[in-house]
């Protein structure tokens, strides 16, 4: 994707991808809940004549790629042409409608939310090594119609209600995009572990029961899902009651970034923890990673007590050529 490509996007269109729908519409401005910021009013401005945004709250603006400089922070135009590439295929073209019985989620309709019991949503699950009784406990399934169509994904709640969704073939959310907050029951909990993605949180849950199905220890500490780093400044004043901050983002310029940003904010009360998935993209990867390794070694042992149990046949007695003899009979 070039500079050209990415100005071509409406910006409408990009923020509706990644979760955001307005608030009111004026003329030719629409106006949101900052994607950078937490807000109770929308001063978020999109211009769609000019498909330029500004922020009133932090008195920034610009075009699309001034955004996703924002929200990846970062500078580096490649990488956040990157970024935007991504989106393209879950950008459609935005309606909005805000009369009083607005919904944020024109594009799904005829919407249930159930128990996780998919056998394709679970062999995806399983694909990526999560314990599904975890995920079962964690998530629910959605059914929805898209442009006429049917869909079923997994869904991962929000605190505002909305739902994370994937299956195998998509990854999107159901509006409002916000952060996920799992706070422990009885008393107030000190810890909390960071994570940017549900898969990543579910990983994590996965290799504490692996580790030690009798006492797991998930309940030690509250947990956050950002769902996006896009949404670091939400989870701001969620965290601050904590003392320590366990800090499981991607190893990617992204999640460095928003690391650094939350060193800012809390100093030594947060703690990387991605030296334990070092190598690997997330947490998610080192797990498969770590699942694909045990196949192979099981694999191996496997095919060494076959050879073990059924050991090669002999070979033949017969003659063999020998330099310091003539002939020497074999063995």
């Amino acid at each position: 994707m070039t500079i050209q490509d990415a100005k071509q996007i409406k910006l409408a269109d990009y923020l509706q991808s990644l979760g955001y729908t307005p608030i009111k519409q004026q003329g030719k401005s629409l106006w949101y809940k900052s994607p950078l910021r937490n807000e109770t009013d929308a001063s978020f401005k999109v211009n769609t004549e000019l498909n330029q945004w500004y922020d009133f709250g932090i008195g920034k603006g610009g075009n699309i790629i001034a955004l996703a400089a924002e929200l990846y922070h970062s500078e580096n135009v490649a990488y956040l042409l990157e970024r935007i590439a991504e989106r393209t295929p879950y950008i459609r073209l935005a309606s909005f409608s805000f009369g009083k019985q607005q919904t944020s989620n024109h594009c799904f309709e005829d919407i249930k939310v159930g128990e996780l019991s998919s056998p394709a949503l679970i062999d995806y699950l399983q694909g990526r090594g999560i314990n599904i009784e975890l995920a079962k406990r964690e998530c629910k399934e959605l059914r929805f119609e898209h442009n006429s169509k049917p869909y079923f994904a997994i869904g991962f709640p929000n605190i505002s209600g909305g739902y994370e969704l994937r299956n195998r073939y998509f990854k999107g959310c159901l509006a409002p995009k916000d952060i996920t907050h799992i706070r422990q029951q009885g008393e107030q909990r000190d810890v909390c572990y960071l994570f940017e993605g549900f898969m990543d949180y579910l990983s994590f849950l996965t290799i504490r029961v692996n580790n030690n199905p009798e006492e797991p220890r998930t309940e030690e500490q509250d947990y956050m899902v950002l769902n996006s780093v896009t949404n670091l400044s939400k989870a701001e004043q969620l965290l601050r009651p904590y003392t320590r901050i366990g800090s499981f983002l991607d190893n990617d310029q992204a999640g460095q970034r928003a690391y650094e940003n939350l060193k800012k904010m809390f100093g030594n009360r947060l703690q990387d923890m991605s030296h334990h998935y070092a190598g690997h993209k997330d947490l998610n990867d080192y797990l498969c990673h770590k699942n694909q390794t045990k196949q192979v070694e099981k694999k191996s042992q496997v095919q060494s007590a076959r050879r073990m149990h059924n050991p090669p046949p002999k070979k033949k007695k017969g003659l063999v050529y020998n330099r310091h003899a003539r002939f020497s009979k074999g063995i």
